[in-house]
């Protein structure tokens, strides 16, 4: 009988290991850079030909190596970063393993030149077609010229391996793809001066500089995708805070800053790009409020930690890392972003007052986080008609979220409705200066002072009128006639109704049951969604962590609030005006502004008038 199993030859198995450390040309620009900047070197060049599958190629001017290291270092798991296991916990380097060069080797022709002092230099070739080996396997070193540093040559990737190069992407998006790389590894040290060729031709050079505008000049382009190249570095701001074992900077756009999609976000530990969904949920958790929805900030997030604390051998690429106290980072992030939006776009100052000092260098440094913040989080809205019931009443009314709903009026209700608001005068008792002049297209009141013309979104500002309130206040609960029952999908779920149980009384919420079924026995007095509506945005309270009661103001200002073509006379929408106006953050929940305003002076401007 013959056996099936067999154990696979030497070389064989090589170049399929390789194929976890090295998939594409970029992943020769990750390993070989990750190598340059451990090196110290202050200057480090990439050069890729044909995107990268021809050639790559990375010099420095760091420490370089010695005769008997440079025919050692590509053989699998030699490396001068570990001595054994117990290393691992004080972890200081981006590469360890001892894999990139033996994996580089296994799959293109690698050659590498070096120098301790720029006296003495050596090189060797080893992979396919390699130079001579000595009894123990190592290459021998070759005499060889320039200057301190290294320089390591990858050539004719996966020619041996062709069943790997099939599956590589055309030139353009290979070398589009080491060219992000290359950004990826720069990023988190703009102390170090970094240039990119391709083909010859000088695509990137950036030069030494500060976090800010290492990022500005790295991540920022007119790529598309959203509003990314408005302004530069002029709404970039730089944040540093701290906790035990860890400190972070976090580079962030402001709110005139935005992309439609992710791709403008990066999670940095330690010098290394990870894919951490904790971290960018803090980046998103820390800013929403400022941004409207389906928009995202721009930003990367900077975190050194005690190696001790965080284990980054867990991922082939080294892409991923497990945390010791992950919750404090996520805490620490989100703080420290909610209350430096707090802060620009209170002008300056929060309700506990200044929560960051901006010194001569122009990072924000953490004094104190954790101020409250509104969060974005979507809601299917349905529009709604308000049926007024007299100027006195709604006023109370509609700024408190307790009034009725009736459906839309017939255009001969309408008419008069318009009227009676066009009939109104503006006067109210009040130390005010705002005179009402009218609303537009069913959404939108017009008020003025002496100098200006305010456009006021109807909807945002009361949303956001009633959201601050939800989070001042003690929410009223209603016991309900008829319970509401409803299964849960998971154990996770029952344990989340279960564990939050007393929160969730706290905003209105009565739940009782277990193992599966619930039952909803009080709402928030405003609560007006049906019965499967209010189970979904319940559970939605899951995924909001800590930050539950800022979820919940903001599902139930969303769903009380004023809709698009909702009536209100002339006394309420002034009241609703002066309110708006009053706000402290006059910005929507969900992060849109609530209004907008014209002076007098553009107007004259506008239409060629002195006066």
């Amino acid at each position: 009988m013959i056996n099936k199993i067999q154990v696979l030859a030497p070389d064989e198995a090589q170049k399929i290991a390789a194929g976890e450390v090295i998939d594409r040309p970029a992943s020769l620009v990750r390993e070989f850079m990750d190598n340059a900047i451990d090196s110290g070197g202050v200057n480090i060049d990439v050069l890729i030909e044909k995107g990268g599958v021809s050639c790559v190629e990375v010099s420095d001017d760091g420490s370089g190596m010695s005769r008997d290291d440079l025919a050692i270092c590509w053989l699998t798991h030699a490396t001068s970063k570990i001595r054994s296991l117990a290393d691992l916990e004080r972890l200081s380097t981006l590469g360890f393993r001892g894999e990139a060069l033996a994996a580089a080797a296994a799959v293109a022709r690698l050659e590498i030149v070096t120098s301790r002092d720029g006296r003495e230099a050596w090189r060797i070739s080893a992979g396919p077609g390699g130079a001579g080996k000595d009894a123990a396997g190592r290459c021998i070193p070759e005499p060889a010229r320039r200057t301190q540093g290294s320089s390591v040559r990858a050539r004719d990737l996966f020619d041996t391996v062709p069943a790997r190069k099939r599956f590589l992407k055309r030139e353009g998006s290979e070398g589009a793809l080491c060219l992000q790389t290359f950004i990826d590894k720069a990023l988190p040290f703009p102390d170090i001066n970094f240039r990119f060729l391709q083909d010859g031709k000088l695509k990137l050079f950036l030069p030494a500089a500060t976090f800010k505008e290492r990022f500005t000049a790295a991540a920022l382009d007119n790529s598309g995708g959203g509003n990314v190249s408005i302004g530069g570095a002029s709404f970039i701001h730089e944040i540093a805070a701290s906790g035990k074992g860890f400190s972070v900077k976090i580079i962030i756009g402001g709110p005139e800053l935005y992309r439609n999609d992710r791709r403008k976000q990066y999670i940095f530990a330690n010098g290394r790009r990870i894919n951490d969904f904790s971290l960018l949920q803090a980046l998103e958790y820390g800013s929403q409020g400022c941004f409207p929805n389906g928009l995202h900030p721009v930003g990367a997030i900077f975190l050194e930690v005690d190696p001790a604390k965080a284990d980054f051998n867990i991922h082939p690429a080294k892409r991923e890392a497990r945390f010791a106290d992950s919750s404090a980072i996520h805490h620490t992030i989100t703080g420290a972003l909610r209350s430096f939006f707090r802060h620009i776009l209170l002008g300056g100052q929060g309700a506990a007052g200044p929560q960051y000092d901006a010194p001569e260098s122009g990072v924000w440094k953490q004094s104190e986080v954790g101020l409250p913040l509104q969060f974005d989080y979507s809601s299917n809205c349905k529009t709604r008609t308000y049926a007024g019931t007299g100027a006195a009443d709604a006023l109370d009314r509609i700024l408190s979220g307790s009034y009725d709903f009736a459906p839309l009026p017939g255009r001969g209700e309408a008419k008069v409705e318009a009227e009676t608001a066009s009939s109104y005068d503006g006067t109210k008792t009040s130390n005010s200066k705002l005179r009402y002049v009218g609303r537009i297209f069913n959404l939108f009141i017009l008020v003025e002072d002496d100098e200006r013309l305010y456009v006021i979104d109807q909807h945002a500002a009361h949303e956001r009128i009633l959201y601050e309130r939800f989070l001042a206040e003690p929410i009223v609960k209603q016991e309900l006639l008829v319970p509401i029952t409803f299964f849960t999908e998971s154990v996770g779920d029952d344990d989340f109704l279960a564990s939050r149980k007393q929160e969730l009384g706290r905003l209105g919420i009565e739940i009782e049951g277990g193992q599966g079924v619930w039952r909803i026995e009080a709402l928030p007095a405003l609560w007006r969604l049906s019965d499967g509506e209010t189970v979904n945005e319940i559970m939605k309270l899951r995924a909001a962590g800590e930050n539950i009661a800022e979820r919940w103001a903001n599902t139930l200002a969303c769903h009380a609030a004023v809709r698009d073509g909702d009536y209100l006379d002339g006394e309420t929408a002034l009241a609703l005006a002066e309110r708006a106006l009053a706000l402290p953050i006059q910005r929507c929940p969900h992060g849109r502004p609530i209004l907008t305003e014209i002076r007098q002076r553009d107007i004259l401007k506008a239409v060629q008038r002195s006066s």
